[in-house]
């Protein structure tokens, strides 16, 4: 028999009366926030940065995927707040985790966000409430830290509160799909939680996918991401094995991939960046330490592409010396692009700020431009780069480094007049050649 706090909440869910908390307002709980106040529930956004408030109680969205039109209408609706006052989350019935997941030095998780922020849930937490979270993780955190917590007051996970975990997939400058578009893997604590897990985002999405457990759910996050590591790892170790060869690696590819079976193309570049690709995999290896099962696949894939920013800079170094006969250590160098895929502003775990630390390691001196982020944002692991400004290309500018570094191959840059007013360019991207600029000055990395 069901228990009357799941009846409850399936009603309130069903009759869209349910109010749902989503706690993290960044990447991925803004936009989410917003697919799910457009689907008829009301929404309290829960974010600790103030900062968010002011924008967001102005009607300004620092997100890309939801624009200032669509965050007033869901204002004005009456639909959407935020609030920094987590008393609030007494009020929702539905309460989704949506915080930062990183690794720390040591390449262990941190799950300091997420059991803080459990821990605040807890001290609201009462019957009839569904817990959801969809930060990035291991398997098995939902069932052993969440609940955990959560199961602290007294109260029960099955009977008077319920708990799920449903993975994010957000893709930054996507302009194909979007939160309501993409299908979402949905997975609960026990079958009611489930139900609710699929009634809840199956009004908010297109289409939901249930998976038979928490932990299940957690690893197909996990499956997603080290699958594109793996296979662009892969592509970057071919990519400095052709080059010794004489081969363009690119070239391969675009040949490759007019297999119409057995073949997907994947890219190189300069690194991995993002708040997934680079992190993710790693959740799983720390993981299978527990059961002393190796992850030799994955963990070689991490040091393939965390070792491309350092290959970068040595064929920069390289081409300075033989296109130039001047040393890195003497040389001004204008890296082209800092977020870490084109067309975004988003720069978290971007390789080029990699790049340029170790361009400034070996002396040299390195600026950048970026028509999406106009200063360095504070960093946890970049503090000494916080505050510098993009630079304007102007021919007369770009004339007066010693070489481009391209990083990062945005749409609204002027290609054509770069490849004029430079007189070197490393491209990691492969971008003049897919615009027909190639030049002898224009060498791929």
């Amino acid at each position: 028999m069901a228990s009357p706090s799941f009846d409850t909440l399936s009603r309130k869910i069903e009759t869209r009366t349910a109010r749902a908390g989503i706690i993290g307002l960044g990447y991925v709980g803004l936009p989410l926030g917003m697919a799910v106040a457009r689907s008829g529930f009301a929404v309290t956004g829960f974010d600790i940065d103030p900062g968010k408030m002011v924008a967001l109680d102005a009607r300004r969205s620092y997100i890309d995927a939801v624009s200032d039109e669509a965050l007033s209408a869901e204002i004005d609706a009456g639909r959407f707040k935020a609030t920094t006052d987590f008393a609030g989350l007494a009020d929702c019935d539905v309460i989704i985790i949506c915080v930062p997941t990183p690794l720390t030095k040591h390449r262990d998780p941190d799950l300091s966000f997420v059991e803080a922020t459990s821990r605040s849930i807890a001290a609201h937490l009462r019957p009839g409430q569904l817990v959801v979270l969809e930060s990035t993780t291991y398997p098995g955190t939902t069932d052993d830290v969440v609940k955990v917590i959560l199961e602290g007051t007294g109260l029960k996970s099955g009977s008077d509160f319920f708990v799920g975990f449903s993975p994010e997939r957000e893709d930054p400058g996507n302009q194909h799909y979007h939160t309501a578009t993409i299908p979402k893997v949905v997975a609960g604590d026990g079958a009611e939680a489930l139900s609710l897990m699929k009634a809840f985002y199956g009004a908010a999405v297109s289409s939901v996918v249930p998976v038979s457990s928490n932990a299940t759910a957690e690893a197909v996050k996990l499956t997603e991401n080290i699958f594109r590591s793996v296979n662009i790892a892969l592509v970057n170790e071919l990519k400095t094995v052709y080059a010794a060869m004489g081969i363009d690696v690119w070239e391969v590819i675009d040949a490759a991939k007019t297999k119409p079976f057995g073949y997907m193309p994947f890219y190189p570049g300069p690194g991995l960046g993002g708040h997934c690709i680079p992190i993710d995999p790693f959740y799983l290896t720390w993981k299978s330490r527990e059961y002393e099962l190796p992850t030799r696949f994955i963990e070689l894939a991490g040091e393939i592409n965390s070792a491309m920013p350092r290959y970068v800079v040595g064929k920069l170094a390289e081409a300075l010396d033989i296109r130039a006969g001047k040393a890195l250590s003497r040389s001004r160098v204008l890296v082209l692009g800092l977020a870490y895929k084109k067309n975004v502003a988003d720069i978290r775990e971007s390789p080029s700020l990699r790049l340029i630390e170790i361009i400034e390691e070996r002396g040299g001196r390195a600026d950048y431009h970026d028509p999406f982020v106009a200063e360095i944002p504070p960093t946890r692991e970049y503090q000494a780069l916080k505050g510098r400004r993009s630079v304007t290309p102007t021919p007369e500018t770009v004339a007066g480094y010693d070489a481009v570094l391209v990083a990062t191959d945005h749409d609204s840059v002027d290609y054509a007049a770069l490849v004029k007013s430079a007189s070197l360019i490393v491209d990691t991207r492969n971008v003049f050649n897919r615009l027909g600029l190639s030049a002898d000055h224009v060498i791929k990395a």
